[in-house]
């Protein structure tokens, strides 16, 4: 069928829409004209006795975190921008601080959701003037960097989703009395799907090891809308796969004993 077309079509339009919106929601609630603060001023919002109030950064914006927008206080580092640890969860002196040059995708993704909650539920001030924004609040080098990263990650991410959708984790266990157990099912993986396939190990591009994953076993392989020279075998030609020794080629559950 031409499902796996449908859902691959699907998973990279649905990229390309997140990366086209990746810049404009990393900057949404800023205007050009927003207040720009020094860290010198932002340091004076930390909440203490005499102090205006709460300020947070993240990526050089600024949020109200007293929760202006009907959200609770902000448990969260105030009174300076310390975006790394909120995608590490290193509160420490070292970890409070905004650099983010070497974040993981998946940390740079965290970065994002964290932006997205403050941008939905507190109040946003301005425009923290330092590594992300000039004296004249006009993005820096290091806030283009930041947000290519994070649609390179959020791409990363469609791409992951799209593998998941074509090749869906095993269902597993593994007793002392049976061994390793293998076995697939339309839901196996947290992948709702029509079919249940079979299991096979898949290896990634210049790594020894494998993972189990669920493979149709008919229709044209994935992202064809008809059947090859192969003929009607869904992905058990792709060359990234292999089989359970001792497992019947066709079988939808392993066994394998020791």
């Amino acid at each position: 069928s031409g499902a796996g077309s449908v859902v691959m079509r699907r998973a990279a339009a649905a990229a390309a829409a997140l990366g086209l919106a990746a810049a404009w929601f990393l900057r949404r609630g800023f205007e050009p004209r927003a207040r720009l603060l020094s860290a010198a001023q932002l340091r004076r919002y930390r909440g203490a006795a005499g102090q205006p109030g709460l300020y947070l950064a993240v990526l050089g914006r600024v949020f109200d975190a007293v929760g202006g927008l009907g959200a609770p206080p902000c448990l969260c580092p105030t009174g300076r921008d310390a975006t790394r640890a909120f995608a590490t969860g290193d509160f420490s002196a070292a970890g409070l601080v905004d650099d983010v040059s070497a974040l993981s995708p998946g940390q740079l993704l965290a970065v994002r959701a964290w932006l997205s909650f403050y941008s939905s539920n507190y109040e946003p001030v301005g425009k923290l003037v330092g590594r992300f924004y000039d004296e004249n609040g006009e993005p820096t080098e290091a806030l283009r960097q930041a947000e290519a990263a994070i649609e390179e990650a959020l791409k990363l991410q469609a791409e992951k989703e799209q593998a998941k959708q074509q090749f869906p984790p095993c269902n597993s266990e593994w007793s002392l009395a049976r061994g390793s157990r293998f076995w697939c099912s339309k839901q196996s993986g947290g992948v709702s799907r029509d079919w249940t396939g079979v299991p096979r190990k898949l290896f990634q591009p210049g790594s020894k090891g494998s993972h189990c994953v669920c493979v149709r076993t008919a229709g044209p392989p994935w992202g064809q809308v008809a059947t090859g020279p192969h003929g009607d075998r869904g992905d058990l030609d792709h060359p990234q796969l292999r089989e359970y020794e001792g497992c019947p080629p066709l079988a939808q559950q392993c066994v394998l004993r020791g």
